[in-house]
């Protein structure tokens, strides 16, 4: 679901935000319950951030760089696969 400028939840698609709206303005549901929880536990949700945080602060530069260089290594293969994919789709025609 696409999240509002300061991280509410709002409906994907027009017509549900028209709904959402009108509910808001005949005050079948106040605008504050408008915004749907995401059914996590903050608490869980905070403790999630601070394990990534430190698992990121006790690798190693070198590990770092490893990483990196896998995901720089994968990024340049799926690029050239497309573009060779796109190259043989113009030549057959």
């Amino acid at each position: 679901m696409p999240r509002g400028p300061k991280g509410e939840k709002r409906p994907g698609d027009v017509i549900g935000a028209a709904i959402m709206v009108a509910k808001i303005a005949t005050g079948e549901i106040n605008e504050s319950d408008a915004t749907e929880d995401d059914g996590k536990d903050p608490a869980a949700k905070a403790l999630g951030a601070k394990g990534g945080r430190a698992c990121a602060e006790k690798m190693t530069p070198e590990r770092r760089s490893e990483i990196a260089q896998k995901g720089a290594a994968k990024d340049r293969r799926m690029r050239i696969r497309l573009w060779f994919a796109h190259s043989t789709e113009c030549s057959m025609l």
